[in-house]
């Protein structure tokens, strides 16, 4: 990574522009009208990925240092993709508190906030307390980025199964930030509440456990209307879909009690809940996290196109809308032609998707009336 002027510093001209005494200008612009500092600085454009190392890719609480090197991979994704600056920001505390005053202390610099790699469930109060104090947007990848990825990814699986999504019973396997925010997209994106079952390590998340943190007492409240119990054995007997983000294995056992022609999203990295040979064996489509599988659930898809249309709409925020416009617009992306069991889902390569998916959340970010 490197920052490069996007003018030429070749003359003293250029210089006196750039630096002193043009600058003040623009400073006693900005200082007579705050907002103007979007349209005359970077921070109209610029984004911070922000972590504190507590829960890095799979590798988990490996500290902010090690966990430099994905969040330089995640500012060269925005720029690539999304034609985003981004900082990559790593934290040397993982205390909540200290966390949200830090962040909210830089954020004049930055147009929106990446929150990347916190673990559950404080990344839930981190991300909630930023948004309510921040009048730019915040984003948790690891959560919306792959429920928007997932949802896509579903809608375009029932299409090539002849399912609707509302009637499908799905099964998510793991209830950190990504489970959690993959039910409630799911939810949002028209599939039935009542027919998604969540387990945690335990088991199937209901209402008669009294083991439960605030966030997942709330699913427990809105999803599993049948009461199930047990493990994923008992909550996959029956079911159309399974999503794992949860990691460990899944056996084969469990898998023979799905329903047949269904869908296995097996998205723990770099090893699935279910290696796909096995995977399909019991369901008709298979799709992973991992880039030399068909069907991979990538975040790219998602946020350098999200962040890209909240810059140029001008939202202070990123609102439920905002993310089932993002799902819809990759999962459009694919014409019916294009679409098949192991191709529910564009590349990460894909040029066609962060400018759809930019173009409908700026659209949604209007319609929600979220705008400076």
């Amino acid at each position: 990574m490197s920052v490069q002027s996007s003018v030429p510093l070749a003359t003293r001209e250029d210089l006196a522009l750039a630096y002193t005494p043009g600058v003040a200008q623009v400073c006693e612009a900005i200082a007579d009208d705050e907002s103007l500092v979007h349209q005359l600085t970077w921070v109209g454009r610029a984004v911070a990925v922000v972590t504190d190392g507590s829960a890095v890719l799979g590798l988990g609480n490996i500290g902010p240092r090690a966990a430099m090197p994905v969040m330089e991979g995640k500012a060269v994704l925005f720029k690539q993709f999304g034609g985003v600056d981004a900082v990559p920001i790593c934290l040397d505390t993982q205390d909540p508190d200290e966390i949200v005053a830090i962040v909210t202390a830089l954020a004049p610099s930055f147009g929106g906030i990446n929150l990347e790699d916190i673990s559950a469930p404080r990344c839930f109060d981190i991300e909630r307390r930023l948004e309510a104090t921040l009048p730019i947007p915040v984003f948790h990848d690891d959560q919306h980025g792959t429920a928007i990825v997932v949802l896509a990814a579903l809608r375009n699986a029932a299409r090539v199964l002849g399912r609707d999504l509302r009637d499908l019973r799905i099964v998510v396997s793991g209830a950190g930030a990504a489970g959690v925010a993959v039910t409630k997209m799911l939810i949002s994106g028209g599939a039935d509440a009542g027919e998604i079952v969540v387990l945690d390590s335990r088991g199937c998340l209901h209402t008669g456990r009294t083991d439960l943190n605030p966030e997942k007492a709330a699913l427990a409240a809105t999803t599993n209307a049948g009461g199930i119990t047990g493990d994923i054995a008992s909550a996959l007997r029956g079911a159309d879909v399974l999503i794992g983000v949860s990691g460990g294995t899944i056996g084969e056992a469990a898998l023979a009690g799905m329903s047949p022609g269904g869908a296995i999203f097996a998205l723990a990295n770099p090893t699935p809940e279910v290696h796909p040979e096995i995977a399909a064996r019991y369901a008709a489509v298979v799709a992973t996290g991992r880039s030399d599988f068909p069907n991979q659930i990538n975040n790219v898809l998602a946020f350098p196109g999200i962040f890209r249309g909240a810059l140029d709409a001008g939202a202070t925020r990123i609102t439920d809308g905002m993310k089932v416009a993002a799902a819809n617009a990759i999962a459009g992306v694919l014409a019916e032609s294009e679409l098949s069991t192991g191709a529910i889902v564009p590349s990460a390569l894909d040029p066609r998707v962060a400018p759809a998916v930019a173009a409908a959340v700026a659209a949604a970010a209007r319609r929600d009336g979220v705008l400076r």
